[in-house]
Order: C-alpha cells, then structure tokens, then sequence
C-alpha cells in the first residue's frame, strides 16, 4: 500500500454572515498585498531612494487594481477563451474562482508604467521593489490554492503524496506547496539578500530580472508535478501552458539582469 497524507479539510470560507462571505484566497491577495506594501515603503527608502512613503501607499491602488485586473484578464484569455467567449458576463463572476499570475504580472506591470508616468518617477528602480515584494503574495496565494483543494499534482507515489477531495482517488503531489516554496519563499529569500546589496539595487533592472527568471525557472519546474488544467490538458512535447507562458519571462529576467548598469 501507498503511504498518504490525508488531505487536511479546512472550509475554504473563514468566516460568513448571510452573503457575506470571507474566503482564504481573498485574504491571501489582501495579506500579500497589505504585507508588500508595508515592506515596499523600507525598501522604497533605502539608498538609492525611490519613492516617498507618499507614493507608496498610493501605489498600492494602482498594484491592487493591476493584479485583479490582469489576474482575471489573463485567465480569460490564456485559460478559457472559448468558455468565455460563449459566456461572456461569466467574465465578472470572479468569486467563482479563475485567476492568472501572468495575467497579473501584465496587470501590475501595466500599473508600474502608468503610475511612473504620472508621478514622475524613474520605472526600473521602482519595479525592482516591486519585484522583491511579489513573491510574497505568491506564497500566500499558492497555501491558498492548497486549503481549496484546487491547482493539485499528478498521480505519484510518493511518501508526502496528498489525496485531493476533487482529484479522485489517486494521491497527487502537493504542488501547490512546491510553488509556494519555490515561486514564495525562496524567491523571496533570494530577492531579499541581493536587494540588501547596494550595488545591485544601483543596477536598476537587475532584481526585476532576478523575479522573472526565478519565477519562471521555478514555474516551469514545478508544471512537471502539477496536474494541467482539465480544459486544457497536456500540450506539444508533453508541456503545459504554464511552461509555454513561464519561458519568455525566463528569457525576459536574464536579458534584464544581463543588460542591467549601474547609475549613480
């Protein structure tokens, strides 16, 4: 017999009042989002300075609207076009789940270049704080996709294996604790002690292109032990639509830490 982790039921609503309703996944986005912004402003603040505490705060409007934004855009577009284009007010049924990370990537870096523009302030020294904060909305989101049952492994036979109350019964990977593990808190480990450095944080673009390569190293990593989407399934040779949309980002990051100078 295959040794298995039970999976640990916790109800993915934490708390609720009538249609009032408070879901782990929504306080995932809000604790990445509150606890990059309060980490945002340090780093904003170290030499060479960024951006007031000011603009920081006001930053947080425009990153929020670009994860949402673009998370559900993204999704849209890379996930289910077909559905949706048959369904197209399903598009803002967002509380029945459906979000992209390279959908928000876009969002937020659309939100970076137009909140640059307007204030003024230089865009790669800015999206390189950016940068170093995002991980730790990942990590969150992925324990998320975890307590939701959601986004599992394939079959294995591993000791750690997990049976998923909507993944049959098979026991899977835990993938999504291997993304929240590598896409998180390693990547965020990595990110905070080259931004320690401050010769790196002069190479604007540099820690933006540490976040991308090591997103999409890790991503495409971790789509070898993740189940793909149903819809979806496996693509050419074997792949899966999050390595097909995790490599140009890993080309993107090491031209950016590649052609990353030093400025006074």
């Amino acid at each position: 017999m295959t040794f298995v982790i039970p999976f640990p039921v916790i109800d993915p609503v934490l708390i609720s009042f009538g249609p009032f309703v408070i879901r782990w996944y929504a306080l995932a986005y809000i604790g990445g989002l509150l606890l990059g912004w309060r980490l945002m402003r340090r780093l904003a603040a170290r030499p060479p300075a960024v951006a007031d505490d000011v603009a920081v705060d006001d930053f947080l409007i425009w990153a929020t609207l670009g994860v949402v934004l673009g998370g559900r855009f993204g999704y849209v577009v890379f996930y289910n076009p077909g559905y949706y284009f048959e369904n197209p007010l399903s598009i803002f049924a967002v509380w029945r789940g459906g979000m992209s990370f390279h959908g928000g990537l876009l969002g937020v870096m659309a939100a970076t270049v137009l909140f640059c523009r307007k204030r003024g302030i230089e865009l790669w020294p800015l999206a390189d704080r950016v940068a170093c904060v995002a991980p730790i909305g990942l990590f969150f989101g992925r324990l998320a996709n975890f307590i939701n049952g959601e986004l599992f492994g394939r079959v294995t036979d591993v000791p750690w294996a997990v049976v998923f109350p909507r993944g049959g019964p098979d026991p899977r990977h835990p993938s999504q604790i291997y993304e929240a593990l590598g896409e998180g808190a390693i990547l965020f480990a990595v990110l905070m002690w080259l931004a320690g450095k401050e010769t790196l944080r002069r190479r604007t673009g540099f820690l933006t292109g540490v976040f991308l390569a090591g997103y999409g190293a890790a991503r495409t990593v971790a789509e070898v032990f993740r189940q793909p989407d149903a819809h979806l399934g496996f693509l050419s040779f074997g792949t899966t639509m999050g390595q097909w949309l995790s490599v140009p980002l890993l080309v993107a990051g090491l031209v950016l830490m590649f052609r990353a100078r030093p400025e006074n």
